[in-house]
């Protein structure tokens, strides 16, 4: 998990959100209120939506479009205790590629595919050293 997690305000400008997800080359940010409560997200996707059918529209093209006018309100986000068979069984049955992890309805991390992928590796090598040392010791 993520826990160094880019978040913005649903007030920030639609602008700003694409200026940050380019400067840290991610593709989505969690979106917050004040006390840090997740209220929705903006993806790379969202803004190409914007971007394809908004052109035309000054507000946007003037930056005055806020974030909360275009992120995604249903989020399905998990819990810190939640288990990553979970997570890794939605984020490969659904189109998103990361999920929110929530404590108290706080944002405190973020779960990527990426990550799950880096798990499932680290385990599956953590098991052909444990069974190395153990045919070691057996033979």
């Amino acid at each position: 998990m993520n826990t160094c997690v880019i978040a913005i305000s649903k007030d920030e400008d639609i602008i700003e959100a694409m200026r940050t997800m380019a400067l840290n080359n991610i593709t989505g940010l969690p979106v917050v209120n004040d006390d840090g409560t997740l209220v929705g997200i903006i993806t790379e996707k969202d803004v190409l939506v914007l971007l394809y059918h908004g052109l035309e529209d000054s507000n946007i093209r003037d930056g005055l479009g806020k974030v909360g006018d275009f992120m995604t309100r249903k989020v399905i986000c998990f819990n810190q205790e939640d288990n990553l068979s979970d997570i890794a069984e939605c984020l490969s049955t659904n189109d998103f590629r990361r999920v929110p992890i929530l404590d108290s309805g706080k944002l405190v991390g973020i779960i990527s595919r990426r990550d799950v992928i880096k798990h499932i590796r680290d385990i599956r090598q953590q098991d052909e050293v444990l069974k190395d040392s153990i045919l070691e010791i057996l033979y």
